[in-house]
């Protein structure tokens, strides 16, 4: 069988003083026996990472145990290997290439022929029936990677949707495929996957997997660039609805409490309605490996916690803030990462925020940030301030339908007989305003949307109208393409 040899050879040692050759065996036994599941996998994940421990007798406590180096990439060994055999008495695999460090395997590839018409689907599916005849190998595994013509797609072992493989694109690499695979399995990128970018999570007892997509790694690295800058404090993470912004808030979390430049910091996250909250805390909670969170329970619990200098994860609305005392902590290893930016830190909370932590670093993230700079409240005036282009990182609907991650969307024209009657429109429009005495510009357009809303879904001759030609629309136009597309296929 493919060997696992978690002492790696030639390895420099990583525990010394703590593991001898006798307590390594011992070691790379227990990493060979973790259950062939999910959950083993999760054993595996948590020795890669350092987190498991083993008892040292001189000392009589435990401490903890590293089979990988993250912070010295050579001191780590590094292999590649091609037909990787692996037997467990029952089924052999000879899986294409497999990348090992320290003895560990950590990655395995699939590579298909430019014949293969469906390569991609294939590969999957090769890596599927890994996971039902050879699980004892697919527990330590953490990556899996597809290769087929100039295509490169990646995803997490034991997370095998479809929706789940991802498109690996690096901006430096151009369209060289041979480069675009090297800067994926290159030995500081793999250390980066494997340290940074794998999340855990539990929901309801079901544990699932996470890795995340080459634009959260991006966004992440950057953010964690910017936290490092003494001259910078802001930054814009703009994202395209729907591309799991809060995985990446969590990882940049992760690194900040983690990272030792950063001096065991505190991190806020920030959010303005109480769903979002009680969201985000349970994505915090339910992801391994973040640690204590702390949730802030009032406006007096969060400024105790700012006062007295609280470390590690704090999450809280934004109300909290309202009419907080300004300089409250003036430390600069604090970050706060603001959810829903475009709303969030609007108007005077806004202000009480900046106040109170006047030299903390301010990330906001948002699908639908707000150019309001006449009046100093647009996302990319608190923001963008310290970025050219006026944010830190930006993925556009562009991207997401380029990757597949977001459906193209297409209009077309209606005719005009569909459009809402405008005397009717503005008949009713003015009525409301002047029974009401309206003048606010924001109330004035609640009143027109209240209006328009009415007469699209409350005149059934609308309505009527409306469902005929949409019905007529699909059965002459959509229905011929999907049905010559399913002939094709």
């Amino acid at each position: 069988m493919g060997g696992v040899h978690p002492a790696g050879a030639g390895a420099q040692p990583r525990n010394p003083g703590t593991v001898d050759h006798l307590k390594a065996e011992q070691v790379a036994k227990q990493l060979l026996r973790v259950p062939s599941t999910i959950e083993g996998n999760l054993q595996a994940w948590e020795y890669l990472r350092g987190l498991e421990t083993v008892f040292v007798e001189a000392e009589r406590r435990e401490r903890n145990l590293r089979l990988v180096d993250y912070a010295d990439v050579h001191r780590n060994t590094f292999h590649v290997t091609d037909e990787f055999t692996f037997t467990n008495g029952v089924h052999t695999i000879r899986a294409d290439v497999v990348f090992l460090v320290n003895g560990i395997p950590i990655i395995i590839l699939e590579t298909k022929a430019a014949t293969k018409l469906e390569g991609i689907a294939e590969g999957l599916d090769q890596v599927r029936r890994y996971h039902r005849e050879t699980p004892e190998l697919l527990a330590i595994l953490q990556v899996f990677g597809l290769t087929h013509l100039v295509q490169y797609y990646y995803g997490a072992t034991w997370n095998l949707s479809a929706k789940n493989l991802f498109n690996w694109k690096e901006e430096s690499a151009g369209k060289d495929f041979e480069t675009l695979v090297k800067t994926f399995v290159a030995r500081e990128r793999a250390l980066r996957v494997l340290r940074d970018f794998i999340l855990f999570t539990r929901k309801n007892e079901d544990l699932r997997r996470v890795i995340l997509r080459p634009h959260q790694m991006r966004a992440v690295e950057r953010a964690l660039v910017r936290c490092a800058d003494p001259h910078r404090q802001r930054g814009l993470v703009w994202r395209t609805q729907g591309s799991c912004k809060t995985y990446t808030m969590i990882s940049i979390a992760k690194r900040l409490i983690e990272e030792p430049i950063f001096q065991n910091p505190t991190v806020l996250m920030l959010v303005d309605r109480n769903e979002l909250e009680t969201q985000l805390f349970g994505n915090l909670a339910a992801t391994l490996g973040i640690g204590q969170v702390t949730v802030a329970q009032s406006k007096l619990h969060l400024r105790q916690l700012l006062a007295q200098g609280t470390r590690g994860l704090i999450v809280t609305m934004i109300h909290k803030f309202d009419d907080i005392p300004a300089n409250i902590n003036t430390r600069r290893n604090i970050f706060v990462l603001v959810d829903e930016a475009h709303r969030t830190t609007g108007g005077d909370l806004g202000n009480y925020l900046m106040g109170v932590l006047p030299h903390a670093t301010y990330l906001g993230f948002t699908g639908t940030p707000i150019d309001r700079t006449a009046y100093g409240k647009g996302t990319f005036k608190v923001f963008g301030t310290d970025d050219p282009q006026d944010y830190l990182d930006k993925y556009s609907i562009t991207e997401s339908i380029e990757d597949g991650t977001t459906v193209p969307l297409y209009y077309g024209l209606a005719p005009n007989e569909l459009r809402v009657d405008r005397a009717t429109l503005e008949r009713e429009f003015l009525d409301l305003v002047e029974a009401e005495g309206v003048s606010d510009i924001e109330d004035l357009d609640r009143v027109l949307e209240a209006v328009t809303l009415k007469n699209m879904l409350k005149n059934r001759e609308q309505v009527r109208r409306v469902a005929q030609y949409v019905a007529h629309h699909f059965t002459e136009t959509v229905e011929p393409k999907v049905t010559r597309r399913s002939s094709w296929a």
